[in-house]
């Protein structure tokens, strides 16, 4: 991805300030971008990548699975990026149509329903809780098998827990740890392994 004068120079302070770190190449792309995205350099000991978890994102990418996302800012925020390379079908928790429940919030209902429908997407929760407990809830029960899961939002109740759960899972997945979190992480987490996976797949990354 080319990047405009002023974002170098961001990029530039970003990698000053951070020094030595133990990240992989393809790590630490991932880790710059969140920390361009939120100014906040906490985001380099909360990130967390589990083993092979973005070259099983960009694997799933290439061959274009399904991508489930929880809230409409996450689908939004990658799309335009997704549509220029590889074009997998993104759908949205939020979105989509469920018998009214009272157990679960709407988005929780929704993730839960297209999980079940793509068991082996990429899911992307960036927002809601709800869903990312939904997820790791039908992960646990091994009733479907992520390619990965990105979870990154942000709570007082429990958050942790259900990452550390995520994190416990045999399941591909990039996470932040603890109570930070937002949809922008998830996005920049997203459209980070999707330009890493473009230019690993060997295709032509300069009209990005």
């Amino acid at each position: 991805m080319e990047w405009h004068p002023t974002e170098a120079q961001s990029l530039a302070i970003i990698d000053r300030e951070i020094g030595d770190h133990v990240f992989s190449p393809a790590e630490y792309e991932i880790v710059r971008r969140v920390i361009y995205e939120t100014a906040d350099f906490e985001y380099k000991s909360l990130i967390g990548f589990s083993e092979r978890s973005l070259q099983a994102g960009a694997a799933a990418l290439a061959a274009r699975s399904t991508i489930v996302v929880d809230v409409p800012m996450v689908q939004v925020g990658i799309t335009p990026l997704i549509q220029r390379t590889f074009a997998n079908p993104i759908y949205c928790g939020l979105e989509t149509i469920t018998r009214p429940q009272k157990e679960k919030t709407k988005v929780a209902w929704g993730m839960q329903t297209l999980a079940k429908r793509y068991p082996e997407a990429i899911f992307v929760v960036g927002q809601a809780q709800s869903a990312l407990t939904a997820l790791v809830e039908l992960i646990e029960a091994e009733e479907i098998r992520p390619a990965l899961v990105i979870g990154t939002p942000a709570g007082f109740v429990d958050t942790d827990v259900v990452k550390e759960r995520l994190q416990d899972s045999m399941i591909s997945n990039i996470r932040i740890s603890g109570r930070k979190g937002s949809a922008v992480v998830a996005v920049a987490i997203m459209n980070g392994l999707i330009d890493l996976a473009w230019e690993a797949y060997g295709k032509d990354n300069n009209d990005l």
